[in-house]
């Protein structure tokens, strides 16, 4: 008899286990996402700042050497201007490559200037 005792099938129900939520658990958990998140808005905030202060001089000393040549190229263009417009200059290119001739005194005329007149003693002058 011992081979039929084997062989009876035991019903053993396997059923899953439900577990009830824990609320407080479950708001913990969410309050500790909340305080992540805010903590991850703040440190991705700071970050960005960090960076455009950055960029902002590395744009300033960019700006800066720029205005320094441009200053410089000015400069340089200052000077140029100056020596073209030199009277010596202007009176060698003058003789030599356009052929013109200096005055001499018979020609030079002086014109005077004229005093305007003083105006009369008694003006009438109109009113509204």
């Amino acid at each position: 008899m011992e081979p039929f005792e084997y062989a009876i099938k035991k019903d053993v129900r396997n059923n899953p286990i439900v577990r009830e939520v824990d609320r407080t658990r479950h708001r913990e958990l969410w309050q500790s996402v909340a305080v992540g998140v805010v903590l991850m808005t703040v440190l991705l905030f700071w970050t960005w700042q960090h960076f455009e202060l950055l960029r902002h001089g590395y744009e300033i000393g960019q700006v800066q050497k720029d205005r320094a040549r441009e200053e410089e190229q000015r400069r340089q263009l200052r000077l140029e201007y100056e020596t073209l417009r030199a009277p010596r200059r202007v009176e060698a290119l003058a003789t030599s490559q356009l052929h013109l001739v200096s005055p001499t005194h018979a020609d030079a005329v002086v014109i005077e200037r004229v005093q305007p007149a003083d105006p009369p003693a008694r003006t009438v002058v109109a009113r509204r």
